[in-house]
Order: structure tokens, then C-alpha cells, then sequence
């Protein structure tokens, strides 16, 4: 091992009266140094206390072994900070595991740890102990477990311990202490005993915490005794550490806690004598709080960024996309630098201080760091400090802000310089948002956050393509919302978002209307990730089963509300931006909506179960049908399915209340049915339609696979067959699935009286015709020559010739395409008009010509260079379906122009 071991000797023995002593004591170790045996030396130390009787002494012996062997080779240069950090923060480990368990065993006789365990928080909890640090550990206990005699109360009997683990590590004795011991972190530390059991402190994060509490929790970890109770309690409280929303107001805390900490802090602010190098402007603190904040921020989305390290913490934000890369080097440079300072200045008197001296103190502080003097110590740190306190001021937008009374003053004035009609109207309908009509706005929080990013929401009007669409679409946005705390402080921190906003309100209704039911879908815009098509049905529905059956039904259910939410409304931001091909968010959406049914499947089962038990050899298909079973929904498609069912119909289930087959799968297709279309709190998701089932709405919901294959067979009317060609099964297992196709194509390819399948469709197109006609301009699906007409002309094709017979439509085109059945262009107005078909449920869900803005966005998602070339390819693609309805019927159809 390299280093300089006799230079960092000698300015140790030199500047350092702790370690001058501490070498003088320990001979063997001071040899081991000075031949260069770093390893050999924390081997060494490892062993100081052996053989000691008592463990007071065991531990305060191996804590100078340590404290010297790590000083030295910190000085040499051959231990990193971060090794040496590392080793303090695993001896205080071993530390606290010896402490619990003697604190234990003294009492009880052949007891374990089982029931009690600590956890590390703050530098402890991230591996990075100082060199003369404090440990703050919480001491939690389960009364139900924790080992004690027959007559103590658990509770009495856990302070015991605790005070015994206090007084082993803190006391002061000849042989020096092993760590201070800081307990104030425990929850309502001014009022609580030293241990707390796990119960009062999972009510405590779940009622009472404090915003600080969370910051602490970033980097806690379960460090001795029970270590696995201890892993299991963090993982109870995750929720309270990582919000599953993008947490803006963790910035607000933040900047009061610095706020406070720089009041309170009574040193100089600039770098020189008497600097406080943790708590002072630009040092070790600013720099955990920078990483703290952007991890609280975007941590309950993004586990990557989970890290308890400092510097692993910036590089992963920086990977993450959260913070610069720059930002990300230069602060972890200045952490480590920080760092090691502060370890010198403890070096000298094993002292928890974190301040430059001054005069000659200061020059020997700096000769220990292996400078000149301390003029060139506080210019290294000057620089240093200097870099760190502009990122973070730069986090915390410390620059001004223009105040709500001068911008509402001249508000009309600005309204109408930004081209709003009638702008003294609109200025005093922008100044009647705070006067409490709007619950987002009547918390004293929620005014004075809104009031903070007012100058950019006015900013974003100007630059709306529409004013004063933009300003009543931001009307109804507080209309809408219950609590906005968070989107206010998200748009003040992010300005750049306000445009997508705009784009959001202005373009997308339906879009809106989710943004004023649940705010915290805007956390979507600054997630990279939600710009990215969602993966496969099976990683979605993990997505909503997170947490599977230890959450309660209702849980559940808000889970599968929660994520499909998330997905279809960034699948929406898409379609906006023109990120992705409608196509493709078609596809998307069915996914989405399959995974919804697969984890609604499963819940509602499990639930049902509960009561009612199982049947064995038996379980519930559910078939999709339409655009679902086609895998092509859009944002405002239902989901048309058919429940099946199997097994012996005379069997019952084995539950407290059994139920014979038949009312058991009918009544646990109403309770799936219900999970994906019923409001809870998370709102509604689906609208189910159950009537393509045999019989129609006046038969049994669910249906045994039997009697629908005798169905299909005997009594079903070809409308019924045409539907069945999108038919596709979506839950069941695979020998189910396998009879259930060969079922479908058996009915498919059966010969057919053409002049009878020509009639039978006809009609039923006519009928639909009469009964829903077109709803306007770009009523793409209804529209004569449009999408309906052309899958009844394919659908009577497939029927009358046994061709394609695929679920997947576009794939039927291209096969019919090359069979000569349709012609070439057949697949491009398909494509055009079914991504027309998802556009416009986003972007002009009347299906009027919608503004200019909405024209632009729908002709951008079909691959158009303005809204008039799109309708007159629109007019193309009808003309191309009506060739195609002639050609298969013999008769004309009539397309408007």
C-alpha cells in the first residue's frame, strides 16, 4: 500500500495532540503505521479489545485502534474519505449490536436481539460517519417479542435496555467513549421514552410527523439487532418517506429549514476564521439538502434514486435525468473536500466541531491538511464553498419575486397587451379566483404558492394561441381541483412547464377535466419516463398490483384507478405533443386497459373467495371484443367483453357461503365489472359493455363455455359472427384459450349463403345508420365511407371468402391486400382514419372543427401538414372505402364533401 505513512506521522504527532497521544499508546499500532501496513493496522484495531471482561472498555479500546489507524491513513492518503467514513460507520454498527445484545443477555440468560432493534439515521444511516461524530439512532421494540423476565412489562423492560445501550457507548471514562449518543430523532422525542415501540411509532409517521422526519428517513437503515424486524418497519413507513406524487412542497420545507438554519446560525456567513463548515453558506449541509430535495421530490416515482450515500445520490439524480451532470460532479467534488476538512478539524482534539479555528490554529489545521498555512486553506475552501452555495441557491429560487399587489394592479393593462378581449372583465375574473369561491384556493398555503408562480400562469396566457381560452380553461381547472397546493408549487419551481400546461388546456378538454379531478397527474410532464409508450400488459398490471393482497379491496382497486389514470393521461400529453403515433397509442390504451382487467380479475376474485371459497377445476374467461379485442381503444372507447365460464356446473364452492357454478361466476363477473367501472375514490375508470354476450342484455351475464360454443353454433346471428372475428381472449388459462379459439374459427370459417350474408349486413348497417347517424365534421368512425363502413364491407368479406380472419384488423388488411380482396390503398385510409379516430377523442371530442391550435395538433398526429390537407385526405380515405363498399355490395355510397 502506497502512501506517504512518515509525512502524515510526523504532522500528525505535530498538529494533532488526540493522535500524539493516541500513538503513544498503542506502540504496536504506531508500528504497523510507520511500515506502511494500513490493512494490517485496521486488522490490528479490529482485535485492540479482545480479551477485555468488560465491554465498556472492548469497545472504547477498538474505537482509538480505529479512530488512530483511519486518521493516519487518511493522512497518507491511502484511505479514501469515503473509505474511511465507511469504516467509523460499520464500527458504530458492531458497536450498537454489542450494546443491544450485552443490554439483553445481562438480564435474560441465552436471550437474542428478536424485538428490538436500532435504526441508523442521517450520516450513520448513509455509511458516512465524521471522525468525531454523534450517532443518532431511533431504539424501536415489539412488546410482543422482545425477550425479558416473566415479571417486567415490556415497555419498562425495553427503557432498561435503552439506557444500558446509552450509558455502554456515551459515558466518559479513563479508556475515553465509543459515540455520543443523540436520541432526539425518535418520534416526539420531548415527550417519548427512549425506546419506542414499533405500533406508537407507525402511528406517529402515520398522523403526526413533521416534514423534517421524512428528509431523515432518506438514509435510514436497520443497523443491529433485529435487523429484519428493522427492514420490515422501514418498509411500513415507505409510503410516508416517498410520496407517489412528484412532492414540490418538500422544496417550501427545505427552504424554511435553511432559512431557519441560517438564522439560528450564529458564525460567520463567509469563509475565514470561525466558518462552520457544516452548517455554513456554501458546506456540507447545502450540499445533502440539494441532494435530499430533488430526491424527496421525485422519489416516490423513480426508485433509482433511493441511494443513503451523498455522492451516490448525486450521480443517480444525474443519470435520472433530475439535476445536471455538472451539478452532479461538482458537488460531489466539494462534498468529499468538505468532508475531509471537517474530519482535520476533529482530528485535533477528537472534538464534534465543525468550525475553522483561527490564528495559529488555523495554520496548523491546514498543515495537518498538508498546506502551506491557513491562507491557502480558506482560499481551497472559498472556492469550494462558493460552488455549492449557487447550486443551491439556485435550487431554493432565492431571487425575487414580484408581488401579487403589483402584478393584479396592472393587470388589465397586461391582458390586453397580450391580446385578451375584454381585458378589465377577465382581470377582475383573475382577481376573484382568491377571493374563496375556489376550494384549491382557500388555504393560506395554497394563496401564498399561487401567488408565487402568477407571474409565469400570465406569461403562459400571452404565449397561448388562444388568451382568453387558456385563461377560463385555467378557470376551470380551479374549479375542478379540491387541493392544488402542489401544482402551484410544481409551475413555480418549473416555469418551463407552464407551455405544456397551456397546450394541455387549451387543447385537450377531457384532459383538463382529469387534471382538475387529480392535480398530481401533472406530475406527468416533468416524469422523461411518461413520454415513453408504457411496456407490456403483464408489467402494467404488476405496475397496479403493487402490494398485492396485504392492501384491502378498496386499496386495490384506487391502485388499478391510480395507474391506469397515470397512463391514459400520458398517453394523451402524447397524442398533444405528437411524441407517438396514434397507432401505437392505441395499442397503448388496450394494454392499459387489459392489464386494468387482469388486476381487477385477480382482486375481485380474491375478494370474492374471502366469502364465498372457490370451485375447483373451474374459472372465469373473459373475452374481449370490438376495438378491445382488436387492441386498438381510444380515450373514450368502452370495453366490450363477454364473461365465460368453466367446470362442472353442479359443483359448489368451497367457501363459508358455497355457490353452485352458475351463480357463482354470475355473480363474480359482476363484482369484476364493478371494480373497473364503479367510482371509488380514486375515481371511475371504464364503461364495461356486456351486451355482444349471448342472449344479449336479457341472458345470464356469464355464460359457460359450453353453451356459448352451442351458441355460436346453432343460434347466433351474423351480426353476432361478425363480432366475433375481433374476439380475442384475454384472460384464461391456456388449454381454455386454445378450445375457445378453435371454437371461434370454427364458426368463422363455416360456408355461407353470400345473398344471405349480403342482406344480413346491409340491413344492419342501415339500421345503425338510421339510428346513429354522424355526430359532425369528424365523426371519423360514423361518417358514411368511414371506419364502420369499412369493417362491415372487410367483415363481410372475411365472412363470404373464410380470409384473415384475425382480431387484429390492420393485420387482416395487409393479408386481404395481398389476396386481391382489397386494394393497396385500403391500408393507408385505414391508418389515417384510425388515427384521426384516437386524435380527436382528445382533441375535439365534439367532433366539430375545432380551434386553430387543436387543428394544428390533430393534423400533426395523421402525419398531415395543416388541418385542411387532413380532411382532404380524410375525403380521399372515404372515397378509397366507398370503391371498396362497391366493389363487395354493388352499391353506391354516398360521401358527403
Amino acid at each position: 500500500m502506497t502512501g506517504d505513512w512518515q509525512n502524515a506521522l510526523v504532522r500528525a504527532r505535530q498538529e494533532s495532540p488526540f493522535l500524539a497521544r493516541a500513538l503513544d499508546r498503542q506502540p504496536e499500532l504506531c508500528s504497523l503505521l510507520q511500515e506502511g501496513q494500513g490493512e494490517e493496522a485496521l486488522i490490528w484495531a479490529s482485535k485492540a479489545g479482545e480479551g477485555e471482561k468488560s465491554l465498556s472498555v472492548s469497545l472504547r479500546r477498538e474505537k482509538l485502534a480505529f479512530s488512530t489507524a483511519l486518521a493516519i491513513g487518511d493522512l497518507a492518503a491511502v484511505f479514501t474519505v469515503d473509505r474511511v467514513m465507511r469504516e467509523l460507520s460499520e464500527f458504530a454498527d458492531r458497536a450498537l449490536q454489542s450494546a443491544i445484545t450485552h443490554s439483553i443477555s445481562r438480564r435474560v440468560d441465552d436471550a437474542n436481539t428478536a424485538g428490538m432493534f436500532a435504526l441508523a439515521l442521517g450520516k450513520h444511516g448513509s455509511h458516512e460517519l465524521n471522525y468525531s461524530s454523534d450517532i443518532d439512532p431511533i431504539i424501536l421494540f415489539d412488546p410482543e417479542v422482545l425477550a425479558r423476565r416473566a415479571q417486567d412489562d415490556p415497555g419498562e423492560a425495553a427503557q432498561r435496555y435503552a439506557r444500558e445501550i446509552v450509558r455502554l457507548l456515551s459515558d466518559n471514562t479513563s479508556d475515553g467513549y465509543v459515540f455520543r449518543v443523540d436520541l432526539r430523532l425518535r418520534p416526539a422525542s420531548e415527550v417519548s421514552p427512549l425506546a419506542i415501540s414499533t405500533n406508537a411509532a407507525l402511528t406517529h409517521y402515520e398522523s403526526s410527523a413533521l416534514a423534517w422526519e421524512r428528509a431523515a428517513y432518506i438514509r435510514a437503515r436497520a443497523c443491529a439487532g433485529d435487523t429484519l424486524a428493522g427492514e420490515h418497519f422501514l418498509s411500513t413507513i415507505k409510503p410516508f418517506i416517498w410520496r407517489s406524487s412528484l412532492d414540490y412542497g418538500a422544496l417550501d420545507e427545505v427552504r424554511r429549514l435553511t432559512e431557519r438554519i441560517r438564522a439560528n446560525h450564529k458564525g460567520p456567513t463567509e469563509i475565514g476564521a470561525g466558518f462552520n463548515v457544516k452548517h455554513g453558506r456554501g458546506g456540507i449541509r447545502e450540499v445533502e439538502f440539494f441532494a435530499h430535495t430533488h430526491q424527496l421530490i421525485h422519489g416516490g416515482r423513480d426508485p433509482s434514486i433511493r441511494l443513503r450515500g451523498t455522492r451516490a445520490a448525486l450521480n443517480a439524480l444525474a443519470q435520472a435525468g433530475r439535476i445536471a451532470s455538472e451539478d452532479a460532479h461538482l458537488l460531489g467534488e466539494a462534498y468529499d473536500r468538505l468532508r475531509i476538512v471537517e474530519h482535520r478539524i476533529q482530528m485535533v482534539d477528537d472534538q464534534q466541531t465543525h468550525t475553522l479555528p483561527s490564528g495559529k490554529a488555523l495554520d496548523s489545521l491546514a498543515r495537518l491538511d498538508g498546506l502551506r498555512d491557513g491562507s491557502e486553506l480558506i482560499e481551497n475552501l472559498r472556492e469550494v464553498t462558493n460552488r455549492v452555495a449557487l447550486a443551491y441557491d439556485r435550487l431554493l429560487g432565492t431571487q425575487s419575486i414580484e408581488s401579487t399587489t403589483q402584478i393584479l394592479s396592472g393587470l388589465p393593462k397586461k391582458l390586453a397587451k397580450i391580446g385578451v378581449p375584454q381585458p378589465e372583465k377577465v382581470a377582475k375574473r383573475i382577481n376573484d379566483w382568491r377571493d374563496g369561491r375556489y376550494q384549491a384556493l382557500r388555504s393560506n398555503a395554497a394563496l401564498v404558492a399561487f401567488d408565487a408562480m402568477l407571474p409565469n400562469l400570465l406569461k403562459a396566457f400571452s404565449s397561448a394561441d388562444d388568451p382568453l381560452r387558456a385563461v377560463l380553461a385555467w378557470e376551470g381547472l380551479l374549479e375542478n381541483a379540491s387541493s392544488a397546493v402542489n401544482l402551484f408549487r410544481l409551475l413555480e419551481a418549473r416555469p418551463g412547464l407552464f407551455d405544456q400546461l397551456m397546450d394541455l388546456l387549451t387543447l385537450a378538454p377531457t384532459l383538463t377535466e382529469d387534471l382538475g379531478r387529480r392535480p398530481e397527474l401533472l406530475d406527468t410532464l416533468i416524469d422523461a419516463s411518461a413520454m415513453d409508450l408504457p411496456g407490456t400488459v403483464q408489467e402494467i398490471s404488476s405496475r397496479m398490483e403493487a402490494g398485492g393482497v396485504t392492501q384491502n379491496y378498496e386499496r386495490q382497486l384506487d391502485k388499478i384507478r391510480i395507474v391506469t389514470g397515470e397512463l391514459r393521461f400520458a398517453l394523451g400529453l402524447q397524442l398533444i405533443q405528437g411524441s407517438q403515433d396514434p397507432l401505437e397509442i392505441a395499442a397503448a390504451l388496450s394494454r392499459t386497459a387489459e392489464a386494468g382487467l387482469r388486476a381487477a380479475h385477480r382482486a375481485a376474485g380474491d375478494e370474492f373467495a374471502l366469502k364465498h371459497g372457490r370451485i375447483d377445476e373451474s374459472e372465469l374467461v373473459v373475452l374481449g371484443l370490438g376495438r378491445f379485442g382488436g387492441g386498438e381503444l381510444t380515450h373514450a372507447s368502452d370495453l366490450d367483453i363477454i364473461y365465460l365460464y368453466t367446470g362442472a356446473t353442479d359443483k359448489l364452492s368451497d367457501g363459508q357461503r358455497s355457490l353452485g357454478g352458475t351463480e357463482y361466476f354470475n355473480r363474480l363477473s359482476q363484482r369484476v365489472s364493478a371494480a373497473l367501472s364503479v367510482p371509488t375514490a380514486q375515481g371511475a375508470l371504464y364503461e364495461i359493455d356486456t351486451r355482444l354476450r349471448p342472449q344479449g342484455a336479457q341472458g345470464a351475464l356469464a355464460v359457460h363455455i359450453e353453451a356459448f360454443a352451442r351458441y355460436q353454433d346453432k343460434a347466433a346471428w351474423t351480426w353476432e359472427h361478425m363480432a366475433l372475428i375481433r374476439a380475442r381472449v384475454l384472460i384464461g388459462s391456456d388449454p381454455v384459450v386454445s378450445k375457445l379459439n378453435s371454437v371461434i374459427n370454427e364458426v368463422l370459417n363455416r360456408e355461407r349463403d353470400p345473398v344471405e350474408l349480403r342482406e344480413s349486413v346491409l340491413s344492419m348497417r342501415n339500421e345503425m345508420a338510421s339510428h346513429k347517424p354522424a355526430q359532425g365534421l369528424l365523426d371519423v368512425k360514423l361518417m358514411r365511407g368511414g371506419l364502420v363502413d369499412l369493417e362491415f364491407a372487410i367483415h363481410f368479406l372475411q365472412l363470404r371468402h373464410g380470409i384473415a380472419l384475425h382480431s387484429d384488423l390492420a393485420k387482416a388488411i395487409e393479408e386481404m391486400i395481398e389476396a386481391g380482396f382489397l386494394p393497396p390503398e385500403t391500408k393507408n385510409a385505414y391508418r389515417l382514419m384510425t388515427r384521426l379516430l384516437v386524435a380527436v377523442r382528445v382533441l375535439a371530442p365534439e367532433l366539430s372543427a375545432p380551434p386553430i391550435a387543436a387543428g394544428k395538433a390533430l393534423a400533426k398526429a395523421c402525419s398531415c401538414e395543416t388541418f385542411d390537407f387532413l380532411l382532404l385526405s380524410l375525403n380521399n380515405a372515404q372515397k378509397c372505402v366507398a370503391a371498396i363498399w362497391a366493389h363487395a355490395f354493388g352499391q353506391k355510397l354516398e360521401i358527403e364533401k
